[in-house]
């Protein structure tokens, strides 16, 4: 944002959390709605709340009267009904005239931003001001969904229970807890869940925090440490104590099983960071060095040094960056100690305008391994091929109720044998007259060596009954061949979907998508949740 002159005495701008949620998630868009969003502008952060912090998590593309459509800086999927902010300034009378008022608004980098602590939060009616000690705040949801697909002759059903629980400050104690819990089964498969407990039941976190003081505390079970969050899920200790704008900290126990996600005490772990963070006005930055060791039995398995850093470095250019580098390597029984980097991420978001930014992003880290995924295989193939390599982002916005966007990855190699290129773009209409809808078209080409696939789709979102009813539907054409063999497929591919709000915790989500192909049979995929929170 852009410095102000004033001669009155209004325009101070303190920082408020307005407060909304996830109505739907698409394979490009996240969905947010708000009681409004008139004080939203596109381009905005919204952040996600995560023990006592806010973490920049997605970017607001386009907005309705009462909904933001965004686009995720997040590896992990999105889950309806996830509560977002998005930071409004709140003019209040000052006792004397200000000569120049700055409302500065950071710009958030592909994977993350410096958390920062929120002073209040803004639900659309009131303001939850601050309490001394340790305050009560409890969120979690239940639901229950069905996946159902069709194919021929074949049909199947499966089932997913999910519970997820966010309890800060029990009682208004010390005590705070984080649970993420899901059990999955095909009907008619029971055996296997005998077989396989573990394969079924995914614990992605459960642990209990006790805050010593409002700088220090401990964790005990599985958690993700957000200050050295690309190592995943983290079983055992956790501690951490913060000297003003440093913090120190320090892990103790086990790696998940890297099969089923289970306890494995046969991979365990210990290791030690050290912090900065800090925040003045528009300059925001976050610094984390961490060392740590990883045992596969009674052996070393991986010793390294992570270290991630954060920063606004001008008013409207922000950076992100984090690195691996092994120090520790066996060859053949021969041990030694070496420096390789062995993971690496860069990325800068610039706001050129009001309707213009751009982002350029180098990714080499380790495929992601998911546990849990009901993308298509066109969209699963997309997302690992274009995740490593060079990323360029550009963002525009014509007019009030047209935004433009398209981005190039590139990925390399010397030898060329895993080279990819990738163009995906797209024209989001906000607002379409007389039906009072909002538009997507979206058209996405891939290059590998050995697939071309092109993806052309066009998506369709209305709210039928204004906070109790919303639809959308969509249609996508596409073609894909392979380069060792003459198999080309041609596919189109349509859905609909419909989500009803019961009642104001209470959500009902339909979903149906087929996927037509003249050379087989079509392909069905029915789904049903229901989602309780609390």
């Amino acid at each position: 944002m852009l410095a102000a002159n004033c001669i009155t005495v209004f325009a101070q701008q303190q920082t408020t959390l307005l407060q909304g949620t996830a109505s739907y998630v698409s394979s490009q868009n996240v969905y947010v709605k708000f009681a409004s969003t008139e004080d939203i502008a596109k381009g905005d952060t919204l952040f996600a709340q995560k023990d006592s912090l806010l973490t920049p998590c997605l970017v607001v593309k386009d907005k309705s009267s009462s909904s933001c459509v965004c686009s995720s800086l997040l590896s992990e999927k999105v889950q309806v009904n996830a509560v977002f902010f998005a930071r409004v300034a709140t003019k209040s009378p000052l006792p004397q005239p200000i000569k120049e008022v700055k409302n500065e608004t950071p710009n958030a980098s592909q994977d993350s931003l410096p958390s920062v602590s929120p002073t209040a939060i803004l639900t659309p009616e009131t303001e939850e001001k601050p309490a001394p000690g340790f305050k009560q705040k409890i969120k979690g949801r239940l639901s229950a969904a069905s996946y159902s697909s069709s194919f021929g002759d074949e049909t199947t059903h499966r089932m997913r229970y999910a519970f997820t629980l966010q309890g800060d400050h029990l009682g208004n104690s010390r005590f705070s807890t984080d649970n993420y819990i899901t059990f999955r089964h095909t009907v008619g498969e029971w055996q296997a869940v005998k077989d396989n407990l573990g394969d079924a039941l995914k614990i992605f976190s459960l642990s209990v925090k006790y805050d010593l003081d409002k700088t220090s505390s401990i964790s005990l079970g599985r958690k993700i440490n957000q200050r050295i969050s690309s190592m995943g899920a983290i079983d055992g200790l956790q501690v951490e104590k913060g000297f003003g704008n440093f913090m120190v900290g320090g892990i103790a126990g086990s790696r998940p099983n890297f099969q089923d996600y289970g306890l494995d005490f046969g991979l365990l772990q210990v290791g030690a960071y050290v912090g900065h963070a800090s925040q003045k006005a528009a300059k925001q930055q976050q610094t984390t060095l961490a060392f740590v060791e990883q045992r596969n039995g009674r052996m070393t398995d991986r010793r390294f040094m992570y270290f991630q850093h954060s920063n606004t470095l001008l008013r409207d250019l922000s950076f992100f960056g984090s690195a691996e580098i092994d120090l520790y390597e066996n060859l053949n029984g021969e041990a030694k100690n070496t420096l390789n980097l062995t993971n690496m991420l860069l990325t800068l978001r610039y706001k050129l305008s009001k309707k213009t930014s751009a982002s350029l992003s180098y990714d080499n880290r380790r495929n992601i391994l998911y546990y849990e995924s009901y993308k298509s295989y066109i969209e699963q193939l997309i997302d690992n091929e274009t995740r490593q390599g060079l990323r360029f982002n550009l963002n525009y916005r014509p007019f009030k109720w047209v935004s433009w966007g398209a981005n190039v990855n590139w990925r390399f190699q010397k030898s060329d044998l895993n080279l990819s290129k990738n163009l995906n773009s797209y024209l989001n209409f906000s607002r379409i007259p007389i039906i009072g809808a909002t538009a997507s078209l979206t058209a996405n080409l891939l290059q590998t060596p050995y697939l071309d696939s092109k993806m052309y789709g066009l998506r369709l979102t209305k709210e039928i009954v204004p906070g109790k009813l919303n639809t959308e539907a969509y249609f996508r054409m596409v073609d894909y061949r392979y380069s060792y063999s003459e198999l080309r497929i041609h596919q189109n591919v349509a859905g609909l979907d419909l989500s009803l709000n019961l009642t104001r915790k209470l959500a009902l989500y339909l979903y149906y998508e087929g996927t037509f192909d003249k050379k087989s049979d079509t392909f069905h995929r029915v789904n049903a949740k229901i989602i309780q929170r609390f």
